[in-house]
């Protein structure tokens, strides 16, 4: 065997295997040296095992030898971009080929190879596959032929998998509910992003298979997740129109729940065939616990439109984004009550809640836009609460408000706001303030601006900086400070990995008591998943889920929840509290516990009720038959990464 290392005088150097030699100087002086590309030529018929550690290579040339054979230890060279086996005298090729998902070039050309692995429809950065001079089926090369695109989606489509089930998603418990003398009100609530139709593209998600990405498909799984969950409030963003009103709306009412929508505001310039496909925000509330007293649409483009204050960022960064919120003032029903402890019984007491969503901007160049939404969403939440508050005030007879106190508005604030934990964005949510010097803002001047909200706001807090926003209400996130180690990421994709759903909650009208874990990274790193959507993974995101304790009105918790602390991290360690026959059962969730992430007890998962047949079918002789079980994606390298998905469709 010979390794190429250095040219001879007259070589040709091939452009793509150019090599610097050290001078004797640099040697001497100990200058080391880096080198990513191997060329290996014979002709060589077997290959030293200490190759497959090199890992850190990014090109292996191989071509022009005697090889029959390639190890399935390749799958060890993992940043792999090119990779030339072309004139050798390759049979077939190892099916962990497929493991190199960063590989943009595999030339194959002029060897021996009859069939080959239906995993290399993995290989979805892949944009040169070279075949030519191999006896491979007419139907392959005829679909080589329309390019190598086509040929991987085949191979995709038609790919058996073997990936275990995710492990459950375990119940971590935060608290007991507090013995309030009253009759005791909990409830749940779920935030889950569904990934719109027209978004879960080829193009965005080539490591899914085509028949994965498909709505039928994916509403089914989760339609079933959502009843899994079997959360009091459901808050849903992505989703589209036609299928709010065609699917979720009589589907859900069938189950007990009402709701209400809205799309982003791009609809209303739109003709009523393309206002079908327009995805927004929707939330649902079970009719058994609670009623609908009125519903409010936050246009953030049109708010900021009318308070743009002459700023050109104002108009051309924040104007031109079309995001929404929604929110719901609820009334509580009787069927969220259960007796006191002691059991006295009593009356009822109605109250008032509201529930909110919103969809923020995606892009991380826009982190100014995000946290201008964010402002505009608590000063509009503001609005809502005091209109809401002052109409359901008791009165005299004369018509006067009989208590010159207007109560706190019970809240709960959920959506994908696209921005990471250490973000402006929740900093502002869970502090209550931020300053317009905050980098989100990017120097840009929005002070200005920004004094037509932060004003109304600080007239609470007696507040009076004009370079701080403010907001009134005291947040806390679900996920705080003792619970983010079992939640490492609610949005999972290979280019992207991080937190960016959130559940808020008033803290001193609520109690938090439970919270669903994320799925644990191990099983993404130990299946080499690349990210999700997945067969059994229908979105990019998965839904967050938490349990409540509603106080009654005017209620001092004898131990109210601390706010969220600032800064903290988010581990990268997965500890899920188990929950054992041992373990205190939840108020209530123990009714539907324990949940496997879409799926059913006793081993049941919704993948297998859909009738769409994956069988192993297809060209190239003998496949391997496994059932289709669940994949995920995520990459082993850069997990955690805090850089913002640039997907480019929010």
């Amino acid at each position: 065997m010979q390794i190429i290392s250095m040219p001879k005088d007259g070589d040709k150097i091939h452009p793509r295997r150019a090599v610097s030699i050290m001078s004797s100087e640099e040697v001497k002086s100990g200058k080391k040296s880096h080198w990513e590309e191997l060329d290996i030529k014979g002709p060589v018929r077997n290959l030293s095992p200490a190759i497959w550690k090199l890992s850190h290579l990014t090109s292996l040339f191989l071509n022009d030898n005697q090889l029959q054979r390639i190890p399935p230890d390749i799958s060890r060279l993992r940043n792999l971009f090119l990779l030339d086996l072309s004139s050798n005298k390759l049979r077939s090729l190892p099916a962990e080929l497929g493991d190199l998902y960063n590989l943009r070039e595999l030339l194959l050309n002029n060897n021996c190879l009859r069939s080959l692995p239906y995993e290399l429809g993995k290989l979805f950065q892949l944009h040169c596959l070279g075949l030519i001079g191999n006896p491979l089926s007419p139907d392959i090369m005829t679909m080589y032929n329309k390019g190598t695109p086509r040929l991987l989606t085949y191979f995709l489509d038609n790919l058996a998998l073997t990936t275990p089930e995710p492990p459950e998603r375990q119940w971590i418990k935060i608290s007991d509910p507090e013995n309030t003398g009253s009759p005791t009100a909990i409830f749940s609530v779920m935030s889950y992003n569904i990934l719109c139709d027209k978004y879960a593209t080829r193009q965005m998600y080539g490591y899914c298979p085509p028949w994965a990405l498909n709505w039928e498909y994916r509403r089914n799984i989760i339609f079933k997740e959502i009843l899994h969950y079997n959360a009091d409030i459901i808050s849903l963003q992505e989703v589209e129109t036609c299928e709010y009103n065609n699917f979720f709306v009589p589907e859900l009412k069938m189950h007990g729940y009402e709701g209400v929508f809205s799309p982003k505001s791009r609809a209303k310039h739109m003709i009523e065939d393309d206002k079908r496909h327009v995805d927004g925000c929707a939330i649902f509330w079970k009719t058994s616990k609670f009623t609908l007293i009125k519903e409010h649409l936050i246009e953030f483009n049109q708010i900021a439109m009318e308070n743009n204050e002459g700023s050109e960022h104002m108009l051309n960064r924040v104007t031109t984004k079309d995001n929404i919120g929604i929110a719901v003032l609820l009334q509580t029903n009787d069927g969220l009550f259960e007796p006191p402890q002691g059991g006295f019984s009593q009356q009822n007491p109605k109250q008032h809640m509201l529930a909110a969503t919103a969809h923020m901007h995606w892009d991380p160049e826009f982190s100014d836009v995000k946290l201008i939404q964010t402002v505009i969403f608590c000063h509009e939440l503001k609005r809502i609460c005091d209109e809401s508050t002052q109409s359901l005030r008791p009165r005299t007879i004369s018509g006067a408000p009989s208590s010159p106190e207007i109560p706190q508005m019970p809240m709960i604030v959920c959506g994908d706001l696209n921005s990471l934990p250490e973000s402006g964005v929740v900093e502002y949510l869970t502090s209550g303030k931020v300053s317009t010097s905050h980098e989100d803002f990017r120097d840009l001047k929005y002070t200005k601006t920004l004094s037509n909200f932060s004003h109304r706001l600080r007239e609470i807090d007696g507040q009076d900086d004009p370079n701080i926003i403010t907001h009134p209400f005291k947040l806390n996130s679900s996920y705080d400070d003792n619970t983010r180690h079992c939640l490492e990421y609610s949005n999972h994709t290979f280019e992207f990995k991080g937190i960016i759903d959130y559940i808020f909650y008033t803290r001193s009208q609520m109690r938090n008591l439970a919270v669903l874990s994320g799925i644990d990274s191990n099983w993404f790193i130990e299946n080499n998943i690349l990210g999700c959507p997945h067969p059994n993974i229908p979105s990019d995101h998965i839904p967050l889920v938490s349990e409540y304790q509603l106080f009654p009105p005017n209620y001092q918790p004898q131990s109210p929840s601390p706010p969220n602390a600032l800064g903290s991290q988010y581990p990268m360690s997965m500890q899920h509290s188990h929950r054992g026959n041992s373990s205190p059962s939840f108020h209530h969730l123990n009714s539907h516990m324990p949940f496997q992430h879409s799926g059913m007890a006793n081993g049941y998962h919704p993948l297998f009720s859909n009738s769409h047949s994956h069988q192993s079918r297809g060209f190239g002789g003998p496949r391997r038959s496994s059932p289709i079980t669940n994949s995920n994606s995520t990459p082993p390298i850069g997990m955690g990464s805090l850089s913002m998905p640039m997907n480019g469709r929010r």
